[in-house]
């Protein structure tokens, strides 16, 4: 049963928007985990405030478990408000959920999930690559659990 509110795409699944400054990285991978991970359940997209391109190491780590990125693209937050109905925000790093709009058109869930940003500081190929690995990783353990926690109430709500 579907809540008071609750709104849904054209092909009556939900929507999640994950959101980050620049839409290289966080933002892109959790956008490539939900689709490969629920993809049948929810429109996945993904924007940032000041979109960059999307870092080629977000490829690199995403290609490394099976899941091909390279048709995403970094987008602009404006490209969704009031034109997407977006059952989900979900912000992946402090500036964006600070900066953002905070009322976005029909969103019945605001998530919070800071994961800090790998690309920052000095050190090593390997060393960056490491840490892109573990936002990876930060991520698709978020992703997952959250899954299966809307799959559990989904039933419940039965």
């Amino acid at each position: 049963m579907r809540e008071h509110g609750e709104h849904m795409s054209a092909n009556d699944k939900r929507t999640v928007l994950f959101l980050c400054t620049e839409n290289s990285v966080r933002s892109q991978i959790a956008e490539g985990l939900m689709r490969h991970m629920a993809g049948d359940r929810f429109d996945v997209y993904s924007a940032g405030l000041s979109p960059k391109g999307i870092h080629p190491l977000t490829h690199t780590v995403m290609n490394e478990i099976g899941i091909d990125t390279r048709g995403q693209t970094s987008k602009d937050v404006r490209m969704y408000l009031g034109k997407v109905s977006l059952n989900h925000v979900v912000f992946v790093c402090d500036k964006a959920e600070r900066d953002c709009p905070h009322i976005f058109p029909f969103t019945t869930n605001r998530l919070f999930w800071p994961v800090e940003d790998p690309n920052f500081g000095d050190g090593s190929d390997q060393e960056q690559l490491v840490r892109f690995r573990q936002v990876r990783e930060s991520l698709r353990q978020r992703i997952t659990n959250w899954v299966a926690e809307m799959e559990r109430e989904k039933a419940h709500d039965r």
